[in-house]
């Protein structure tokens, strides 16, 4: 054992590992380890001693005594500190070799060097007091756990030396390895927890040592004096100082603007504006620091795949998140690139010709001829595990059938399906009430034509079987989803593009007495031209053969727009995009050790991983998103315009459906709140969730903050918030709608709203993607052809096979494919996701605090009685909109689910 007391120049290098002495004197002990059975909320790591009396001969080594504390005190204090690492599941044979001497060096006490830092202060070093000693021991893993390993450090601590607050990790192997926890043993008869469930790098890479704080919780005033200066220290060497490339080992978490979309030295028509700024407002990302690229000095040079894109290194998928992303795309390549190679060797990509040929992805798979799979493997240099898996690809390329035809193949065709997917499908969040006529654009009429709708009140008033537009609008009981002013500025651009035909849309839907909402007028809009100022459209559900056909076009192209609004504006931007800046200051702005990280942090697990690998791959210049949905090469340019009418304080949820017209405040309902439509399954699934993270996130506040000014005091807190707004949202900064953060009151509202972002928010439009969109002809994620009119000539066409003109409209069988893996991919639960209101076993031992553990045992429960509630309301035969005959239970909001495509369960984090 050696006694280490740092030395008062520099806490820099006071502990950065580099000047520190190996010990004179090692002494490997095989010990025996095993975990604790405990309940799953405080999952103990205990060492069990095979052999006590090497063990307790190493102990009273008078070598190791005389460099403990320079004497043999008999009033010292010997203490085990157990350290917990997690090796790969799946090793190949030179990580087995290199695993094996790491083993041996750690074993024998050369590999991994421990600093116990107390929360007293060291006099003579004005720092806290310190202790340290290496790993030493090697012994099987743990039964339970084949890919866990333990081992001791041994300690002797001064009888004055306080209660360890610290850990100062020092690695002196090659490589890096998992650090899960470390656990104090024998400390007054109490086990200390550090978790850590973090990556600690070689001092190859970076001599200084990881600072690891125990499951105690402090606000910044209530720092002991011990740790107040590695309080700083670590908030410090995460923030980073902006400069560099970063590296794969860091963890710097920073700032930067969306300028690594596009591809301008591979091709000029993959060049890609910058997101961020005055010009195009943007929320910002995680800075990678890469070279500009050679042709735009604005834009940074792009890194391909199978190269990942930087995130701080605890940001980085971990192994079973992997395997699973890794099948999802092996499956992408056999739905997207077989398909891809197959088409390329055609002479076209071909429409579907009718819907059996659609069912048959289902039913028999996408087929590759012998002769196309002979081309592959000879032309393309395919291996032969891929010649393996081309050889079966009947089974490989079959789909899965989607929930919203598995019980009724046609409810697709019917108005009252695509109505109730306003209000229970994928995208349940825009449609809004209808407050009066006309109906009026807020765009520039000299550019777009005249403001006013043709949709009019007598057209709507012949749909109303004898109701008033004025009686409906004071009952309220017409609604609308209205893409028009989002849609209209880019029509023309994507128009002009090969293979995409769009209109700017509304719809107006009216709500009957029977509560089942009914389609009832829809508006497709084209830009003005030279020789029509107004080129408007309004369709209506007719009775006659034509027009119920063009009544079933125009409602595919209203499913197109809600498709890409969905995918880039609602799920990409106000989930994916805008939590990424919450993140970022989260790190950098509070320390491990504040209560508000501690509380937030499963919130933001893999979620900086997902979007760079989403600005690697789907939303990329030429990406999957541009090749799959109608904006095409102006995709993230729209999200951009939606991000300029987003705003913070209509992100939480009963905001939101106040503001869109779909509930009132009334403080007698649950909630607070009122829904117009009863029958709403997101607001009312929503409001239950929404109102149980409220309860929790607000003890949680109030337990922690317990002083009028506690808030206002709270200098990271402060800095945090103020980072959010002018940093991450920097476009946004000067907004006068940024909720304050003076009060308990304030806190918990923006807490509560993260968190539903992070949770209830993307879980209801993200995980029924495939279950509403796996069957193309439900949900189009782009038109390819107008609407045929009489004076056109393909009029004639469609007036002799309606169906192959409804057909060849929609997405071709090769793009159909590509958008269906995407689809199931982004629809999928990995086996180690985290879900709301439970807690990894290997993370459960978060806090020291059992009055937290009993508020987060009552968020639990209250989240267990949800499901339920959400169960039997799947049940009621009144809620048409989550049952009757073939209409799938409404279940994106049940908060558990299994692994896989379930169209269930609540992530913690945005993971996917």
């Amino acid at each position: 054992m050696l006694a280490f007391k740092p030395k008062p120049s520099s806490l820099r290098s006071t502990f950065s590992g580099t000047a520190l002495r190996p010990p004179p004197r090692l002494y490997g002990v095989p010990v025996l380890l095993s975990f604790s059975r405990t309940t799953w909320s405080r999952p103990l790591v205990r060492a069990v001693i095979s052999d006590d009396k090497a063990v307790e001969s190493a102990k009273t080594s008078p070598l190791d005594q005389k460099h403990s504390n320079g004497s043999s005190d008999s009033s010292s204090k010997q203490v085990k500190a157990v350290v917990t690492i997690k090796k790969k599941m799946k090793e190949n044979i030179t990580e087995k070799i290199e695993n094996q001497w790491e083993m041996l060096m750690n074993g024998i006490g050369r590999g991994i060097l421990i600093q116990l830092i107390s929360e007293e202060i060291d006099p003579v070093t004005n720092s806290g007091k310190s202790v340290e000693a290496f790993v030493r021991g090697w012994f099987p893993k743990p039964q339970e756990h084949d890919n866990i390993l333990q081992y001791v450090a041994d300690f002797t601590l001064p009888s004055d030396f306080g209660r360890p607050g610290a850990v100062l990790i020092t690695n002196q192997h090659a490589k890096e390895f998992h650090l899960l926890e470390i656990v104090i043993q024998d400390f007054d008869g109490v086990p200390i927890y550090f978790p850590a469930n973090t990556w600690i790098h070689s001092r190859n890479d970076n001599p200084e040592s990881r600072i690891i704080f125990r499951n105690q919780a402090y606000l910044p005033s209530q720092t002991p004096p011990g740790l107040k200066d590695l309080r700083r220290e670590d908030l410090l060497s995460i923030g980073g100082n902006g400069k560099g490339e970063r590296m794969p080992h860091e963890r710097i978490y920073d700032y930067d603007v969306y300028n690594d979309l596009g591809k301008p030295d591979k091709e000029r028509d993959l060049a890609r504006p910058v997101l961020g700024g005055e010009e195009r407002p943007y929320p910002r990302r995680c800075r990678t620091g890469r070279p500009a690229s050679k042709i735009d000095p604005l834009c940074e040079s792009r890194i391909e795949k199978p190269h990942p894109v930087y995130v701080p290194r605890d940001e980085a998928f971990e192994e079973i998140k992997q395997d699973t992303f890794s099948a999802g795309r092996l499956k992408a390549l056999l739905h997207n690139l077989v398909p891809l190679m197959a088409a390329t060797l055609s002479s076209s990509d071909i429409p579907f010709t009718c819907f059996s040929e659609i069912d048959k992805l289902y039913n028999d798979g996408f087929i590759l001829k012998d002769d196309e799979q002979r081309k592959l493997g000879d032309n393309l240099f395919i291996g032969n595990m891929m010649k393996q898996v081309l050889n079966v690809g009947q089974k490989l390329l079959k789909y899965e059938i989607p929930a919203v035809i598995r019980k009724d193949r046609f409810s697709w065709l019917r108005d009252n399906e695509f109505a109730r997917q306003a209000l229970a499908g994928v995208n349940p969040v825009n449609i809004e009430i209808l407050k009066e006529f006309p109906i009026l654009s807020k765009l520039d009429p000299a550019i777009y034509g005249p403001p006013e709708s043709v949709i009019t009140k007598e057209l709507i008033e012949q749909e109303l079987h004898g109701m008033s537009v004025d009686k409906a609008l004071e009952e309220k009981r017409l609604f609308m989803v209205d893409f028009h002013d989002m849609l209209l500025p880019f029509i023309k651009r994507i128009n002009n593009l090969p293979g995409r035909k769009s209109y700017a849309s509304r719809t107006v839907f009216f709500y009957t007495k029977t509560g089942i909402l009914r389609p009832i007028a829809i508006e497709l809009s084209l830009p003005p031209t030279p020789s029509s100022n107004r080129n408007k459209y309004v369709y209506t559900h007719g009775h006659d053969a034509t027009t119920y056909w063009i009544w079933k076009l125009a409602k595919a192209h209203v499913c197109a727009n809600d498709a890409g609004v969905h995918q880039l504006v609602n799920h990409w931007l106000r989930t994916h995009a805008c939590m990424e800046p919450y993140i970022i200051a989260t790190h950098r702005q509070l320390s491990s050790m504040h209560p508000i990280y501690k509380l937030l942090h499963p919130h933001m697990r893999y979620t900086l991983e997902i979007n760079a690998l989403a600005r690697q791959s789907l939303i990329n210049g030429g990406g999957i998103i541009e090749a799959s949905f109608s904006p095409g090469k102006y995709a993230m340019e729209l999200s951009a315009a939606a991000y300029e009418s987003w705003r913070f304080d209509r992100e939480a949820l009963p905001a939101d459906l106040i503001h869109r017209g779909m509930a009132v405040e009334d403080p007698s309902a649950p909630g607070g709140l009122k829904l117009l439509i009863e029958d709403y399954p997101y607001a009312a699934d929503g409001l239950l969730i929404w109102s149980a993270i409220k309860e929790w996130v607000e003890s949680y506040v109030e337990h922690f903050y317990t002083e009028p000014d506690s808030v206002t005091s709270d200098v990271e807190l402060q800095a945090w918030w103020s980072e959010i707004k002018n940093r991450g949202h920097h476009d946004k900064r000067n907004e006068p709608w940024w909720p304050k953060l003076a009060t308990k009151e304030d806190l918990s509202g923006i807490l509560t709203t993260m968190i539903w972002t992070a949770s209830g928010q993307h879980a209801a439009i993200n995980f029924g993607q495939y279950p509403f969109g796996g069957y193309m002809p439900n949900r189009p994620t782009l038109m390819r052809k107008l609407i045929p009119q009489e004076t056109n000539p393909d009029f004639e066409k469609f007036m002799q096979n309606p169906q192959r003109t409804f057909l060849s409209s929609l997405p071709t069988q090769l793009q159909a494919t590509k958008i269906m893996a995407v689809q199931d991919t982004l629809s999928t639960h990995s086996p180690d996701e985290e879900y709301l209101g439970k807690m990894n076993e290997f993370h459960s031992s978060w806090i020291n605090d059992h009055k937290v553990l009993q508020m987060f045992d009552r968020f639990a429960a209250k989240l267990g009685e949800i499901e339920e509630i959400i169960n039997e309301r799947n049940k009621d035969i009144r809620l048409k909109n989550r049952t009757g005959a073939g209409i799938p239970p409404y279940e994106l909001l049940l908060p558990s689910s299994g692994p896989g495509v379930t169209g269930r369960g609540i992530p913690n984090s945005i993971s996917i």
